[in-house]
């Protein structure tokens, strides 16, 4: 990617860095006295969060490799996965920052068009995992508690709403998404004219996206479910994190509650999804999924504070690493 780009990019992320930062819903005294009160278990929940991204990373590095040798190492892969989450989350909407500045990240590698289709799978598996986790949450819950009718409600709602889904991305991996979501674009005011104006000028090029996005359900089984199995592994391992907040509050968690605090709280936060940080979602999806398992609200409140905090250093560090290791992969057009 031209330098100048990767700069837009990076000066979008700090601007979106430092408006946070000054719109922080917490006086700074208060909120250094509760980063005092995790003590280590802040370094360690940042930490823990390297190995969540290197998962993440083990994942689209598999979808990349195509099953063959690649020329894209996988460092290099592992800090695109940080720096693409990172803008992902200063988006509003999501998924408008990272997705893009990793297709042109990788292009240099793989060509535009395989760097497009890998980031398409991806992002479609990353989605498809959380899925899958919210359906084996209700399948937890349903087994460990007792269901009123206002819960039978809840639970049967999110099984359609998540089937739906899974069939859906199920259908994707089939027959590909990138002829279809743009024929979809060609439906939205105002993007009509672009989306189709695009649609005709690059059939070809989506058309053979789509192939590769289908050759990878139909052909490379193993692969399919490796980059899925370290998703959702690494969403079991993101559950940690909400372990490692609430035993500083209380000793009676346990990992199967923090599952389901984080499988709720991320579906109420992701029907959000159009906010930066998905800012008031979390933090009220936390404190109902908390308040929901017999534990205080403030509970939620408390470890929406601290995940903030972490985002933020992660976002940081994504930021950050734009600028390194780039000088051998500029590109001179």
């Amino acid at each position: 990617m031209k330098s100048k780009y990767r700069n837009i990019f990076l000066g979008f992320g700090v601007i979106a860095v430092i408006i946070m930062l000054f719109t922080f819903d917490m006086d700074y005294t208060e909120l250094w006295a509760n980063l005092k009160r995790a003590g280590y278990y802040f370094p360690l929940i940042v930490l823990l969060w390297f190995f969540i991204y290197l998962l993440n990373g083990l994942s689209w590095y598999e979808i990349i490799r195509d099953g063959k040798q690649t020329y894209v190492p996988f460092l290099r892969v592992f800090k695109l996965t940080i720096t693409g989450f990172a803008l992902n989350y200063v988006t509003p909407g999501g998924l408008m920052g990272g997705e893009p500045y990793r297709i042109m990240e990788l292009k240099p590698y793989v060509g535009v068009e395989r760097a497009t289709s890998s980031v398409i799978l991806y992002v479609m598996m990353h989605i498809f995992s959380h899925f899958c986790f919210w359906l084996v949450a209700v399948l937890i819950y349903i087994c460990l508690y007792p269901i009123n009718t206002f819960m039978s409600i809840v639970l049967s709602v999110t099984i359609v709403f998540c089937a739906f889904f899974v069939i859906l991305f199920i259908r994707g991996y089939r027959l590909g998404m990138a002829v279809a979501f743009v024929r979809v674009c060609g439906k939205i005011p105002f993007l009509k004219k672009y989306a189709r104006n695009f649609a005709e000028k690059h059939k070809e090029a989506l058309q053979n996206i789509d192939k590769q996005i289908a050759l990878l359900h139909q052909k490379r089984k193993r692969t399919f479910y490796f980059a899925l199995s370290m998703e959702f592994v690494a969403r079991v391992l993101g559950c940690l994190e909400v372990w490692l907040i609430l035993n500083i509050l209380s000793t009676n968690v346990n990992f199967i509650s923090c599952i389901l605090i984080v499988a709720f709280s991320s579906l109420i936060a992701n029907l959000l999804f159009f906010m930066p940080m998905q800012v008031g979602g979390r933090e009220g999806g936390f404190a109902i999924a908390v308040g929901s398992l017999q534990l205080s609200g403030a509970y939620g409140v408390y470890t929406a504070l601290i995940t903030r905090v972490r985002e933020l250093i992660w976002i940081v560090i994504g930021l950050a690493l734009m600028k390194i290791g780039n000088k051998k992969h500029e590109e001179t057009n």
